[in-house]
């Protein structure tokens, strides 16, 4: 479980478990595997326990499961 306390500025470590994360390394986001976008840790909802990667949205995980590429805007 995510305390607001652990938190500090700059990227996290996480280790992601099956139905929760452990903060390795306290911070206020992780990066987005796929995009690169900063995922605050209070919002991030995504993540391979497998792969150890965060995701910053359903889109994200099909693209890292299908190997589709970024669409760039």
């Amino acid at each position: 479980m995510l305390n607001k306390f652990e938190r500090s500025g700059g990227e996290a470590v996480v280790q992601y478990l099956d139905s929760n994360l452990r903060v390795v390394k306290p911070g206020a986001y992780v990066r987005c595997a796929v995009t690169g976008a900063e995922i605050p840790l209070d919002e991030l909802k995504y993540w391979s326990v497998e792969r150890q990667e965060p995701y910053a949205s359903p889109e994200a995980v099909m693209m890292r499961v299908t190997g589709q590429a970024v669409p760039t805007k």
